[in-house]
């Protein structure tokens, strides 16, 4: 029997992009030590005090099925973290509990695609992207967000390429952007709002990254003049209160929208479970004490990487503006980000994401997970450097010779 054509085609040409991750994990299992800075996993669990809430909500009884839009109380105080954080009115309505922020994205293109119709990414983009919309029925094009703007999308290139494709109908953005560590500024904002108004795009803002700007200010789009109804906002708890396998995300809209994916929900996950709402109800409603917890060792974390690379003639860092990665450019090395990070793996034992698992435009550069302690993580980028450099001077030495025939 075979398989469908639409979950067959979700991996373009059966890589997904995280070889070297799966490459490191194989010799973790063959009890070969490895740093692995690839995936955006905290180094320091759920705090206690989420898990004690849980726990008790489990044994109070909250096991059962639960809403499935999501416990009133949950939606209320995501509506209210929004509404505070955006200015823009913000009630339950507007707002639907899923299983992660993954599930989110995947519930929001459903929402705003129908089978054949295009949508558009920003180049570099997530890995997962690609396959999300293609998951959905739809068909990507990608929007190039330049290194020399860095990584600031241009609202002219997102008319081009909607006008390029007539049947686009999204635009999916991400700010702090994963894997550039670009935060959208307002103006870049404003100049993406008015693309989408121009060629009537819905715009899917995620959004998970929104508790960890180093520098400038998180703005989400849907606060913009006209976008409220037609922007998907996207968050989550993974990132900003470190419950990753919790699988606890929302999106944020249009309540007519809202209902839709309700409605998805209904026939896909059935919501998720309750204790795992009561905690995260409960971790929202303390504020930014634990966000500012779980961002703090990333906002450490990232002088590490500038001091290391501060200056250096053959590793150049993207703006580290938010997030929880450094993506650094490689090219003097005269290696792709593919072909050294398997260098990088085979010699010295570290594991990062080369910049092609994120598209076109990531080509030649790597992304480095701020996710390892201090000690571990400053030792890792003094490998990397000094692997950087020799592999440079290695390339310069070839080319010299070259010339010399």
């Amino acid at each position: 029997m075979r398989v469908s054509q639409r979950l067959g085609t979700i991996v373009a040409g059966r890589d997904d992009g995280w070889g070297v991750l799966y490459s490191a994990r194989a010799l973790r299992a063959s009890g070969i030590r490895v740093v692995d800075l690839t995936v955006g996993e905290h180094d320091t669990p759920t705090d206690p005090a989420i898990l004690d809430v849980m726990d008790q909500a489990a044994r109070a009884g909250a096991t059962r099925y639960a809403a499935v839009p999501g416990i009133d109380a949950l939606r209320d105080a995501v509506a209210e973290r929004v509404q505070a954080q955006s200015g823009v009115a913000t009630a339950r309505e507007n707002v639907l509990i899923v299983p992660g922020g993954q599930a989110g994205l995947f519930a929001a293109h459903l929402c705003a695609l129908d089978a054949g119709d295009v949508g558009l990414i920003v180049d570099p983009y997530y890995a997962t992207y690609p396959g999300t919309l293609r998951a959905a029925g739809g068909h990507v094009r990608t929007v190039t967000a330049r290194a020399v703007d860095g990584f600031q999308l241009r609202g002219d290139d997102v008319v081009s390429a909607a006008e390029a494709a007539p049947q686009a109908r999204s635009l999916l953005v991400n700010s702090p952007n994963n894997p550039t560590g670009a935060v959208y500024t307002r103006r870049t904002l404003e100049g993406i709002a008015d693309a989408c108004r121009e060629t009537d795009l819905w715009l899917v803002s995620d959004e998970v990254y929104d508790g960890q700007v180093w520098d400038g200010a998180h703005v989400s789009p849907r606060a913009l003049p006209g976008m409220a109804e037609r922007t998907l906002v996207v968050g989550s708890m993974s990132k900003s209160y470190a419950m990753t396998g919790s699988r606890l995300g929302w999106v944020v809209g249009p309540s007519a929208a809202i209902a839709a994916m309700a409605d998805l929900a209904t026939h896909t996950t059935y919501g998720v479970p309750g204790f795992i709402q009561e905690a995260a109800r409960w971790a929202l409603t303390e504020g930014d004490t634990l966000a500012d917890r779980v961002a703090a060792p990333f906002r450490r974390r990232r002088r590490l990487v500038v001091a290391a690379f501060a200056g250096h003639p053959f590793l150049r860092v993207a703006p580290m503006q938010g997030g929880m990665y450094a993506f650094v450019d490689i090219r003097a090395t005269g290696m792709s980000g593919s072909a050294f990070a398997e260098v990088l793996l085979a010699e010295a034992r570290i594991a990062v994401m080369p910049g092609e698992s994120f598209g076109q435009a990531g080509a030649g550069h790597i992304r480095i997970a701020m996710t390892a302690e201090d000690d571990a993580f400053g030792a890792a980028l003094s490998a990397v450097v000094a692997v950087a450099e020799r592999l440079a001077i290695g390339a310069s030495e070839t080319g010299a010779a070259e010339l010399g025939r």
